[in-house]
């Protein structure tokens, strides 16, 4: 007897529909068919332990199961329960007249327990659009799916439960979630502010235009200036996301498996700081099963590199590109797939390797030459796509023990989305260009236009304090979001001189 369920494969952050084909007919042994791989073979005992585990038995004849297409890979543990129950009604042992309605996905204890699974948020979505009655999954990754409208979400807790849910023996009511009360509840919670950091306001600006543009920064500064502490707060003052941003970084998230249990909606921009001894590939992404890295799961939110310079020169290099298209692409032999990676690059690095070159109190050791090879960690390429570079300096006692109210993350957040707002209204007949960082050159000379005093000021700028040809653009681009947070039309003289200022790495001489 040929029994079909449905279940669906992640490919990237999309899902594929999958045909589940059981015939249990003449003969013995158990074929798997359909470029399984080895965790859905292994599916075999697994499936065994669990019908016997409820009062069921497994049949003792020729059981042929396809996942089809035959030609997509099938990987993971997933697809125990629809090869299960698969199994059950071909064998005659269920009728579940509604199985073929229904998408459905879960991994099998051998007690038949279900446990938790990833990239559900896709898989729903793809039910969704073929027109499925419903989804039955684990009852761990129901909030997560219930995401997804106009679809019936079935969160079970065993096969026995699955079973009787599909024999009408149980009746279990669809989870409904109101994702947009969701997303409106979560939206304004930040677990940092701006309003508990004491002095460093010239940082805190240079982090609301950051945030104002979509700007890179780098902060340069000595240990304990509070450079991380500043990079943990920039979240806090992003734009909140949109409905769909939210849906298109819990994706990925789900993809990666980093939602965990019970979890629902990502309604805050999210924050990733990877140590260090990051790998290339799990930064950028890949591996022999393709998975985002951290600056896709930074998409839509921020990637905080600490310590720049001892990142490894492979693994910085690799951004480069990612930064520039918004997503980065893993090619295989048989598949390539694109992830999003639309964020902001926030990095920090002391000044040189003691730390404390240019401290205002205690004296660098570095020997000649250390300060500018300790600086040449860092690629040309890649601080040609960092707008901004802030110095940060200590912050002294007494600004610290200061009683002093300081704005916070709230009234920041205020000013940048007008100036958000502005550069959206400026950019709506472009398809990929939403704030000022994206700009292309072309469009830097048509929309940064200074007049001939802005001119003579950048001249000035940059033959004096020697900076590089890269700086031009980066300066025309930061002045242009200081201008539409002061709600000014022209580029004016202040606009530039302020902008100016943050290209402390372009200067000769500023390594010695």
């Amino acid at each position: 007897m040929l029994a079909k369920t449905f279940g669906s494969a992640v490919h990237g952050v999309d899902a594929t529909k999958i045909d589940i084909e059981v015939n249990v007919g003449q003969g013995t042994k158990f074929y798997m068919s359909g470029l399984p791989d080895s965790a859905v073979k292994e599916s075999e005992h697994r499936v065994e332990s669990a019908i016997k585990y409820h009062g069921f038995n497994m049949p003792r004849q020729k059981i042929v199961v396809n996942l089809a297409p035959a030609d997509i890979r099938k990987e993971g543990s997933a697809y125990d329960l629809p090869i299960a129950l698969g199994i059950l009604k071909a064998s005659g042992q269920v009728s579940a007249p509604e199985l073929e309605s229904y998408v459905v996905m879960g991994e099998l204890a051998l007690d038949g327990v279900l446990r938790p699974i990833k990239g559900v948020l896709p898989i729903a979505i793809e039910a969704r659009k073929n027109g499925f009655k419903g989804f039955i999954l684990p009852k761990e990754n129901a909030n997560e799916a219930a995401i997804v409208n106009n679809l019936n979400v079935i969160g079970v807790k065993t096969i026995k439960e699955a079973v009787d849910f599909m024999e009408g023996d149980i009746d279990i009511a669809p989870l409904v979630v109101d994702t947009r009360d969701i997303f409106l509840s979560e939206i304004e919670h930040h677990d940092t502010d701006f309003k508990d950091v004491q002095g460093q306001e010239n940082i805190k600006r240079a982090m609301e235009i950051a945030a104002a543009g979509g700007h890179n920064v780098i902060m340069i500064g000595p240990p304990g200036a509070g450079k991380t502490m500043l990079a943990k707060r920039l979240s806090s003052i992003l734009p909140p996301l949109s409905l769909q941003e939210a849906l298109e970084t819990t994706k990925i998230h789900s993809v990666a498996g980093k939602l965990g249990t019970d979890a629902t909606l990502i309604a805050k921009r999210p924050y990733r700081a990877p140590h260090h001894t990051v790998s290339d590939v799990a930064l950028v992404g890949g591996g022999g099963i393709p998975q985002p890295g951290e600056i896709s799961l930074a998409h839509n939110g921020v990637l905080f590199l600490d310590e720049l310079p001892e990142f490894k020169r492979s693994v910085l290099e690799v951004m480069r590109q990612p930064m520039e298209e918004r997503f980065v692409t893993i090619s295989r032999a048989r598949v390539s797939m694109d992830f999003p990676a639309n964020f902001m690059l926030i990095a920090s690095m002391n000044p040189c390797p003691c730390g404390y070159y240019n401290h205002p109190e205690k004296e660098c050791i570095c020997g000649p030459g250390m300060v500018q090879r300790y600086l040449n960690k860092i690629s040309g390429p890649l601080l040609d796509r960092i707008d901004l570079h802030v110095e940060v300096t200590p912050v002294s006692f007494d600004q610290m023990t200061a009683d002093r109210k300081t704005e916070s993350s709230a009234d920041i957040r205020e000013r940048v989305i007008l100036s958000r707002e502005i550069q959206q209204k400026r950019f709506e007949t472009y398809k990929n260009i939403h704030s000022n960082a994206m700009m292309e050159s072309q469009m830097v000379k048509k929309v940064c236009k200074i007049n001939t005093a802005g001119k003579t000021l950048l001249k000035t700028a940059m033959e004096k304090l020697g900076l590089s040809a890269r700086a031009f653009d980066r300066i025309l681009k930061v002045s242009r979001t200081i201008a539409d947070l002061s709600s000014s039309e022209d580029i004016k003289i202040e606009h530039l001189a302020e902008a100016i200022q943050y290209r402390s790495l372009d200067r000769e001489g500023w390594a010695g």
